[in-house]
């Protein structure tokens, strides 16, 4: 998900377009109230490593629910239980949430409550007992072969400056390996082995992999670090592989632009950003025969299940070529 879609999601009370300042509403809180979310950051951030956007997003789904507690009387955190929850989530359905949203607030709230209860700081878990609404999940949009090919055209002569050599590699990068645009911002040149075309991702959880890519990203890359990044790097640069035009480590808001731009130039192209690529990467390695825990192992995913969703794409694909190309479809 974008950065700022994150960012709006976590000033967000509900999904109706209202926003709210997560922190002044916090600072609303009564004090023991507030000393829970207090610790539960801490919890989120210094325990479990998570990234200052998931943490940013936990804590904008528990102080809404924790004002709507006190709205009702409450102050402490015993108050809460499975009614108040569901009325909770029955509000922002109201206000129009998606089932996928209502989904993910649910968990979330499931995962506060458990922690609150494992930490002693809450006799019960109202939250064990508060299911999910089933998302009504749908196919991401990709490219097919031939847009990907066209977004990937080569630089031409008047394009060869420094900028135009990384945003070919941005392209390429992402493509070849289906990695995450936070996890492409992060790469350090050393976290690239040109011998044997692969790159060290560092991922979610801090979980590393090794991803490898082809030839046509290995000519990207020796484009890049033979004429673009020397003529943009500075004493601020570090080891990042790819750098903004200021010289310092690329913003991930950057390679969404770059991607943005280039699909955007493609005829008939579907409207994505850097996901959009890897959703395309992963699709398109299962319709040439990859296996699906190859695949996972690639992308990174946790769980089979998420990258079990490609094999769909490629089913829909498959049924909608039939239906054009078949006499009797």
């Amino acid at each position: 998900m974008p950065h700022g879609r994150q960012v709006a999601r976590a000033k967000k009370n509900g999904d109706d377009g209202a926003r709210v300042d997560i922190a002044a509403l916090r600072r609303t809180l009564p004090e023991p109230l507030g000393e829970i979310v207090d610790a539960y950051e801490r919890h989120l951030r210094l325990e479990l490593n998570r990234s200052a956007h998931t943490v940013r997003a936990y804590i904008g789904d528990v102080v809404p629910l924790l004002n709507h507690l006190v709205k009702l009387g409450g102050s402490r955190i015993d108050d809460l239980d499975l009614p108040m929850l569901r009325g909770w989530l029955a509000i922002l359905r109201d206000r129009g949430a998606a089932r996928t949203s209502l989904a993910r607030r649910a968990a979330a709230l499931r995962t506060f409550t458990a922690w609150c209860n494992r930490t002693g700081r809450a006799e019960t878990d109202p939250g064990a007992l508060l299911a999910s609404p089933r998302a009504h999940r749908t196919l991401p949009a990709v490219l097919d072969a031939r847009e990907a090919a066209a977004a990937m055209a080569p630089i031409r002569p008047d394009e060869a400056e420094p900028l135009a050599r990384r945003d070919r590699l941005v392209l390429e990068l992402l493509y070849a390996t289906g990695i995450r645009v936070s996890e492409l911002a992060g790469l350090d040149i050393d976290d690239v082995d040109r011998g044997r075309r692969v790159v060290r991702v560092l991922g979610k959880g801090n979980k590393q992999r090794t991803v490898p890519y082809g030839v046509a990203a290995e000519q990207a890359l020796d484009s890049w670090l033979r004429h673009g990044r020397p003529a943009l790097a500075t004493a601020d640069s570090g080891p990042a592989l790819l750098l903004g035009a200021r010289g310092k480590r690329i913003d991930p808001r950057a390679v969404r632009t770059v991607v943005h731009r280039a699909v955007g130039a493609v005829d008939g192209a579907p409207d994505i950003g850097p996901h959009g690529l890897r959703h395309s990467a992963a699709t398109h390695l299962l319709d040439g025969g990859a296996d699906l825990r190859s695949v996972q192992e690639l992308l990174g995913h946790a769980s089979l299940a998420t990258t079990q969703l490609y094999t769909h794409i490629s089913v829909e694909r498959l049924r909608q070529t039939y239906a054009r190309a078949h006499p009797r479809a």
